[in-house]
């Protein structure tokens, strides 16, 4: 099955969220200013999802692990 581009980007979104609220909270618990903390999360979820979204579309290009559905034959 192929993948559209617009899906890797909705994924990549979706993903980089939850990722960015968990490096703030880590980075919160480290540095104890919310201030510095949501600036490291802002950093991180740019360059995170630039590189995730080539990540993905990197990985639909490759054959490892997909299974090419056999053509249906009705009778």
């Amino acid at each position: 099955m192929h993948e559209k581009p617009y899906r890797s980007v909705v994924k990549t979104v979706s993903w980089r969220a939850l990722g960015t609220l968990d490096t703030i909270v880590i980075s919160y618990f480290i540095t104890g200013n919310l201030t510095m903390a949501a600036s490291i999360g802002t950093i991180e979820l740019v360059t995170k999802m630039v590189l995730y979204y080539f990540h993905e579309r990197a990985w639909n290009k490759i054959e490892f692990g997909k299974i090419k559905k056999e053509p249906e034959y009705h009778i």
